[in-house]
């Protein structure tokens, strides 16, 4: 268990999110293994009242979240999430005025799609991952990848093998180091002079003010906000140059920063998003047993209506094998017996299992074989494009949306 903030050394830590006992949420299960008891641990997060720091009060092994079982997330699983890369990579470059042949490191690099577009604008590229499986489908497509864990060890091993990155970038994987502030202090020394770290995760307050609870899991250690993102950097010796929040993962926040001594400005909008964290009373903790009673209240009606619906004899199948969904799943305590499959369109989950719940995972296909079912959308962020597709597929689908 942490008892120190993993930011600013406090130990006035506060509990503010309990969500029971939940494997690890983006771990999915082969066939071969399912009589393989699951690593279970306390899913719950503290607030740091003296910085604002948001964390999982666990600790887990990243090696048994990455490396226990083939990872089976890509970046380039989806249209949808191919757009939003490449978008990125173009977004990124004019952000930062990236130059033909800059260096460019990606921590957390999956199967490379990302760094085929800065690559393919011209970049030198070089990959970090920790799932040795994501790291071979990347030197598929000929993206030179390291395998292991980000911080200093790796830092300097690139910087001595291929020099300063102008760039590093590392999307939904900051948040899911145990030593935070050792990858922000390695990312800086691999930068350059005037280098820049961006990075892209889920924003906390979307998710507070909209009383959504499941991108909390295991794997993500630290939960950002504007205000934590400005102190953890500045405590790594980082400043942030520019912020914005996202329509990503249903909300997200990136963040450009660069070494702190090349910085002259202080940044206006991370000032008004700080301010405006406050008011809405992001660290106070009255705010969150608000929030654990409306999803508590949330769970037990929509609970009500779907076993009204299954003793009725309509099949209810699970659409999206997400991280996010398996925490739904085990927090409404949804198993095989209530779901009756999941689907994805990722061949790398079709075939497997959920965590926990041991729900199989199937294509989108097998909408066809039923005359009444029920859709109940786990990937809610892609809810509009996940209809339109199966309705295509089988007009007759009732949809349930919590």
């Amino acid at each position: 268990m942490r008892s120190d903030c993993i930011v600013c050394g406090s130990k006035r830590l506060e509990t503010i999110v309990d969500l029971g006992m939940h494997p690890f949420a983006d771990t999915f299960i082969s066939e071969a293994r399912l009589s393989e008891p699951d690593l279970v641990y306390w899913l719950a997060c503290d607030l740091c009242l003296d910085c604002g720091q948001i964390q999982t009060k666990c600790i887990t092994n990243p090696e048994d979240r990455y490396c226990r079982h083939d990872y089976s997330y890509t970046s380039s699983n989806s249209a949808f999430s191919r757009k939003h890369w490449k978008a990125y990579a173009a977004a990124v470059t004019e952000q930062v005025g990236l130059r033909q042949g800059a260096f460019v490191v990606e921590v957390g690099s999956n199967d490379g799609f990302l760094l085929e577009q800065f690559r393919t604008s011209g970049a030198r590229v070089l990959g970090v991952d920790a799932s040795p499986f994501m790291a071979h489908l990347a030197q598929e497509q000929e993206v030179d990848t390291l395998v292991g864990l980000f911080g200093p060890e790796i830092s300097n091993q690139i910087r001595k093998e291929y020099g300063c990155a102008d760039l590093i970038v590392a999307n939904n994987v900051f948040n899911h180091a145990n030593d935070v502030v050792g990858f922000a202090e390695a990312a800086r020394e691999l930068l350059s002079e005037n280098g820049t770290f961006v990075f892209e995760l889920p924003y906390w307050c979307i998710g507070l003010r909209d009383g959504r609870f499941d991108q909390i899991y295991h794997e993500h250690v630290s939960y950002f906000t504007a205000t934590s993102a400005r102190k953890l950097l500045d405590t790594a010796g980082l400043a942030i140059v520019h912020i914005e929040a996202v329509d990503y993962h249903g909300g997200s926040l990136r963040v450009f920063a660069k070494r702190k001594e090349y910085v002259t400005h202080s940044c206006a909008t991370v000032d008004r998003m700080v301010e405006e964290e406050q008011k809405a009373e992001t660290f106070a903790p009255a705010r969150y047993r608000e929030f654990m009673n409306s999803i508590y209240m949330q769970r037990d009606r929509f609970l009500e209506s779907l076993y009204h619906m299954k003793c009725a004899g309509i099949p209810i199948i699970g659409v999206g094998a997400a991280a996010k969904g398996n925490t739904f799943l085990n927090f409404y305590n949804l198993d095989s017996t209530v779901i009756d499959c999941v689907t994805d369109s990722s061949k790398y989950k079709q075939g497997k299992f959920t965590p926990g719940t041991r729900i199989p995972i199937r294509g989108d296909d097998v909408f066809k074989a039923y005359d009444q079912v029920a859709a109940l959308i786990l990937s809610w962020n892609l809810t509009g494009t996940l209809k339109e597709n199966l309705l295509g597929l089988n007009p007759r689908i009732q949809f349930l949306v919590p």
